[in-house]
């Protein structure tokens, strides 16, 4: 579970980062630029006799779905919810993996349900309460697209890799970032009215978008997708949602959107923790 436990708490500080360092830049600029540090780590780790065209144009559109459709709804999420918020809204994640993989597999895990729903639930009592935001119901759409293609994308990968155990993740995962980064680059194009980011981005702003990159987007998520071929489709699904306490933490207490952690902020927080933890338990013993 260590390749899932690293992005976790790489991942914690992300959206505090995006909602509030990247703050005013444009979404989709901003999720081609991180794939693009990405690829550039990855691509040259490509060895071609490992994989056949078909296998290439699986992997490629594999990428545009889990991570350039994932990022440009995910990305553009925050021009209408703050950090926290979208942190909290990922939560459905989780489902989507147990249903998407059942869809797969023809089956059905009652177990991995069940840890689900802890985990749904733990993530959900974390931030309660009155929501003030006209555009929230836009914001909660864009990321349950976003969770959908990145649940559909680590089923995928993890069932692609499982059934070529000799093929090394390294040699094969630049494919992801170059079919991620063709997709963001178009839409892009086609889509933005902003300036070149270059124009507008401070020193500070490209620095994290660096950190963003190569770590937090190239690294970590060559080391989710491996990490989610060696455990099952139940821990995989809830470690989804470890991130969710985490990166509400570090949205709400280090970058100040919590105007003071009250009493009741803390018990929710940790009484959603605790939930999840729970369900992390019930996925790996079963």
């Amino acid at each position: 579970m260590i390749y899932l436990l690293i992005p976790t708490l790489i991942w914690a500080f992300s959206f505090g980062l995006i909602g509030n360092i990247l703050k005013g830049i444009d979404p989709l600029q901003v999720a081609d630029i991180r794939l693009l540090f990405a690829a550039i780590v990855f691509l040259p780790f490509i060895k071609l006799a490992n994989t056949n065209g078909k296998e290439r144009w699986q992997l490629i559109l594999l990428g545009a779905v889990q991570f350039g459709i994932m990022y440009t709804c995910y990305l553009s999420a925050f021009n209408f919810l703050p950090s926290h918020l979208v942190a909290l809204f990922s939560v459905l994640t989780p489902l989507y993996i147990v249903i998407i993989n059942d869809l797969r597999q023809r089956c059905f895990t009652p177990w991995y349900l069940l840890a689900t729903v802890f985990s749904v639930c733990g993530a959900a009592i974390i931030k309660m309460g009155k929501i003030d935001s006209n555009e929230i119901w836009l914001g909660f759409a864009l990321m349950q697209i976003a969770n959908v293609a990145f649940a559909f994308g680590q089923v995928y990968y993890r069932d692609w890799k499982l059934a070529r155990p000799h093929i090394s993740d390294s040699s094969v995962f630049g494919f992801l970032y170059l079919g991620a980064l063709i997709f963001t680059t178009l839409a892009t194009l086609f889509i933005t009215n902003e300036p070149p980011m270059v124009i507008n981005a401070t020193v500070t702003q490209w620095l994290v978008l660096i950190y963003m990159g190569v770590i937090a987007s190239g690294v970590s998520f060559f080391l989710w997708n491996k990490g989610g071929t060696q455990t099952s489709v139940g821990v995989l699904a809830t470690f989804n949602n470890a991130v969710v306490p985490l990166g509400m933490f570090t949205s709400l207490f280090i970058f100040s959107e919590a105007k003071g952690g009250t009493a009741e902020e803390l018990s929710r927080l940790a009484i959603g923790s605790l939930l999840i933890v729970i369900a992390l338990l019930i996925a790996k013993r079963k």
